[in-house]
């Protein structure tokens, strides 16, 4: 049995990883600082509270385990806070991942699976989006997570550390079983925000714009489900296992629902009518993000499983009622 480190495993995608990996038979050690994640999320395995901004806790992690390879998760993911506070997001996004990176080449262990994001592309030229598309990231997030993907690339020429860089449009959903799922302080994901709103947690949900050149004229995104995310995870793990050189991909479902489809199917399967208010637009929001994930399908043998916009959403319904 393979001992995995998932860096990050209390948060929202890298819990549900970590239940992905007990379930596929592998030892999972979970290191989480709990600034953004959860100690009840994390359902098994070992549970470290440390942060790999320090260099001491990773060296005597290192140290105790054997691993197999890491999994990546422990970013800040705001757009909107990496713009007014670039320096918070450079110093964890890229300085504490240089640690963790430094850490696994003095330990000899090279195979390592980063939670990148659609965010390094910047306004889009084309859609859907593929892995040639060019990469000129608009916030300081996204500019960290491109710096990592840069950094990783130079670090499997100098250390052949191989390493599996995927890049997510919208992680949605829960956990089918019910155990798992999101919860952001403050939380900016849609599905969730419009949930909220059909519980009467908030008290209606802000459309930014309604003159986008889409049918609706609301933003399009490409929402995947978070065990179809998890699961390309676990088999970018096994392909760096079984030989395979570093690589990146693009993960969507490949489809595109606008905000008012979101708000629309809300309403069906939670049987509430869900208060909107409609407001300017935000910066920087394009008309369509969506992904092209061929490559990724090819490669790894990777198909989303829930591409139904109802099915993503009556799991995360499950959990906001729970």
């Amino acid at each position: 049995m393979k001992t995995i480190l998932v860096v990050g495993g209390a948060g929202y995608i890298g819990s549900h990883a970590v239940k992905m990996l007990l379930a596929n038979g592998y030892n999972v050690v979970t290191l989480d600082n709990l600034s953004g994640g959860y100690r009840d999320a994390v359902v098994g395995g070992d549970f470290v509270l440390g942060d790999i901004a320090d260099p001491n806790c990773l060296k005597e992690l290192f140290t105790d385990y054997n691993f197999a390879g890491v999994m990546h998760f422990a970013s800040f993911i705001q757009v909107g806070e990496s713009v007014q506070n670039p320096g918070k997001y450079y110093q964890n996004n890229v300085a504490a991942t240089l640690n963790l990176l430094d850490a696994m080449v003095a330990h000899q262990v090279k195979t390592f699976i980063f939670s990148s994001t659609a965010a390094i592309f910047g306004e889009p030229r084309y859609v859907p989006i593929d892995e040639q598309h060019p990469k000129q990231p608009i916030n300081p997030y996204g500019s960290s997570k491109l710096m990592i993907e840069q950094i990783l690339a130079d670090y499997d020429h100098a250390y052949g550390l191989k390493s599996i860089c995927l890049r997510y449009f919208n992680a949605a959903g829960a956990d089918p079983e019910g155990q798992l799922g999101e919860r952001h302080e403050p939380e900016t994901h849609l599905i969730p925000l419009v949930l909220q709103a059909a519980s009467g947690k908030r008290e209606f949900i802000s459309v930014y714009g309604q003159d986008y050149d889409t049918p609706d004229g609301t933003c399009i995104r490409d929402y995947i489900h978070i065990n179809d995310l998890c699961r390309a995870h676990l088999l970018a793990l096994e392909h760096l296992f079984n030989g395979a050189d570093s690589n990146v991909y693009n993960l969507g479902n490949g489809e595109g629902f606008s905000v008012k489809q979101v708000i629309e199917v809300s309403e069906e399967v939670t049987g509430k009518s869900i208060p909107v208010k409609i407001v300017e637009r935000r910066a920087g929001d394009p008309a369509r993000l969506v992904a092209d994930s061929q490559q990724a399908q090819a490669a790894l043998n990777w198909q989303a499983q829930y591409v139904d916009l109802a099915t993503i959403i009556a799991h995360a319904w499950q959990w906001e009622t729970r």
